[in-house]
């Protein structure tokens, strides 16, 4: 290690950037949503992984939903409303495909809304 990498390694950040609840939410969406157009990508194949996907997708969304109702959230009344339709539309769509009598498109969907809008970006 010559004298510039080590003077470079004592003034570098020591600390983690600072992350947000809504950058944490983002890459949640973003993480699962990933793993859900995987699963669909393998087709017939990747049928266990897109159940695994959406179970953590309905998971999720049962997470916003419970933070939604909860009395301290802030967010105006209307789009506590709309995220919680989300959240039952999530719930009984991820049913219909799992009973593979629906596709997993609608879901992708919602989710790539709601990274948008975590985003700010229309």
């Amino acid at each position: 290690m010559n004298a510039i990498s080590v003077a470079q390694k004592g003034y570098a950040s020591t600390s983690a950037p600072t992350r947000t609840p809504r950058s944490v939410e983002y890459e949640a969406v973003a993480r699962i949503t990933h793993r859900i157009r995987l699963a669909q990508q393998e087709g017939e194949q990747g049928f266990p992984a897109l159940v695994e996907a959406l179970h953590m997708n309905r998971k999720l969304w049962t997470i916003f939903a419970a933070e939604v109702v909860d009395g301290d959230n802030t967010l105006p009344t209307n789009l506590k409303a709309d995220l919680f339709s989300l959240a039952e539309f999530t719930r009984h769509h991820t049913s219909k495909v799992l009973a593979r009598t629906a596709s997993v498109d609608p879901l992708l969907e919602v989710n790539t809304a709601i990274m948008r809008g975590l985003r700010g970006g229309a």
